[in-house]
């Protein structure tokens, strides 16, 4: 009980500042940037196969998706090709 009577003793204190998040991150530095790195490998380990099976779907609807607009990008450039040997034996024509 003696550190309690000094405490008691000493009379009443004013409590610091809590920390805020930001203050916090700098202070623990690196260590902040390993827990996330370690919570998002935890996290991907548990979503496992689901996680794959999402990402294969993402990216085949992606490259689909890229194969029709690329499609229509290719007719214009078509279009464009003929448009243009058009005016070009037109101008020559004259």
């Amino acid at each position: 009980m003696a550190r309690h009577d000094e405490l008691l003793q000493q009379g009443p204190r004013e409590a610091p500042e809590p920390e805020t998040a930001e203050q916090r991150s700098k202070r623990l530095g690196a260590r902040t940037a390993a827990g996330g790195v370690a919570a998002g490998g935890v996290a991907l380990a548990k979503v496992g196969f689901l996680g794959k099976f999402i990402l294969w779907f993402v990216a085949w609807n992606g490259a689909a998706d890229l194969w029709r607009i690329g499609g229509w990008i290719a007719v214009a450039v078509a279009a464009a090709v003929v448009a243009t040997y058009l005016v070009v034996r037109a101008r020559r024509a004259s």
